[in-house]
């Protein structure tokens, strides 16, 4: 035999021994899965709606897993830090990261990250939906979408809309309904939903884009207006408020999605069982009343599926922020 055919031989094996040691790797991760605790890391403070969910996942996922599942809260750059601290963690499913429309759709158009949404993280899969709200302060004299709209431009620059702080779902909705209205409408960023809803309430704001997670309290007890629905239908938690489409104003539609995602690589076993026992915990009837309850509705999707949203909203986000005109700080 040739030289040259005995060193392709043997670089032939080793290539194929490693793929097998990779390979046997994986399958045996998965087989042993879940080995030792979970965390679920929140890109956000505890106490939010965002804790309040991955809290009540991973309840549901320490019965189903017959592991303790703890919740990790890492705070700032609007999830970027808890994004990245995912990415970069051990891909065997013992770290996963709830993550929502801002860090995996809107960051990538505001922010330079150290992460990419689409290639970095395994999409386990949704957890659950909370509507956008168009909401003002009861201080306002106006009852509808078309009366708030003919109030400002009555007197442009002069009202404001409140958001949890800049590169936020609530501050793109405030973006996606000046560009589809022209009202001349002044963003006021906060450091958090809190003091956002506290400003609006009072008056020093007047208008803003909550989530129905974060406004439904508030507008049930009396304290908010909610004039509509930004998106495709009405919710389940609060039927009778329609949507702005119904009301004349189309083109403003955002939801706020959340879902889990794992770091890149994670084997397709693990991500497989992940997905089974998620939506298993979502289907339990009293998961989905306490999820209600906050004012988000259940929805749960495949690894895939959940993929395909990432993908489509990284386009779809960069376009607004380009038409907006909004810069990174």
């Amino acid at each position: 035999m040739k030289p040259h055919s005995r060193l392709f031989i043997k670089t032939s094996l080793a290539l194929a021994l490693t793929t097998g040691l990779s390979c046997f790797s994986s399958w045996t991760q998965a087989q042993t899965f879940p080995s030792k605790t979970l965390t679920i890391v929140v890109p956000t403070a505890p106490g939010g709606a965002n804790d309040a969910m991955a809290r009540i996942i991973a309840q549901g996922l320490s019965t189903k897993l017959g592991q303790s599942v703890v919740v990790d809260n890492r705070a700032g750059a609007n999830g970027a830090i808890a994004c990245e601290f995912v990415a970069r963690a051990t891909p065997d499913g013992h770290t996963i990261l709830f993550g929502y429309i801002a860090t995996h759709g809107i960051n990538p158009a505001l922010q330079k990250l150290k992460y990419d949404p689409s290639t970095d993280f395994e999409a386990i899969g949704l957890v659950a939906n909370s509507p956008t709200l168009l909401v003002t302060t009861m201080g306002l004299n106006v009852k509808t979408p078309k009366e708030l709209i003919a109030l400002i431009n009555s007197k442009p620059g002069t009202m404001s809309y409140a958001s949890a702080g800049k590169g936020t779902a609530p501050h793109l909705a405030g973006e996606l309904f000046k560009l589809a209205t022209g009202v001349d409408l002044v963003h006021v960023p906060y450091k958090g939903s809190a003091p956002a809803v506290v400003d609006t309430i009072g008056g020093t704001t007047q208008v803003m884009f909550p989530s129905l997670f974060t406004a439904y309290p508030q507008v049930k007890a009396g304290k908010l207006r909610a004039l509509a629905i930004a998106g495709e239908k009405r919710s389940s938690v609060m039927p009778e408020i329609p949507t702005l489409t119904e009301l004349g104003v189309p083109n403003v539609n955002i939801s706020q999605w959340y879902g889990l995602f794992a770091p890149a690589k994670t084997p397709k076993n693990v991500i497989t069982l992940l997905n089974k026992e998620l939506n298993e915990v979502l289907s339990d009837k009293a998961n989905e009343k306490r999820i209600e309850d906050q004012g988000a509705e259940v929805e749960t999707s495949t690894p895939q599926a959940l993929a395909d949203l990432v993908k489509k909203e990284v386009v779809r986000w960069r376009s607004v922020v380009s038409a907006a005109k909004i810069t990174a700080d």
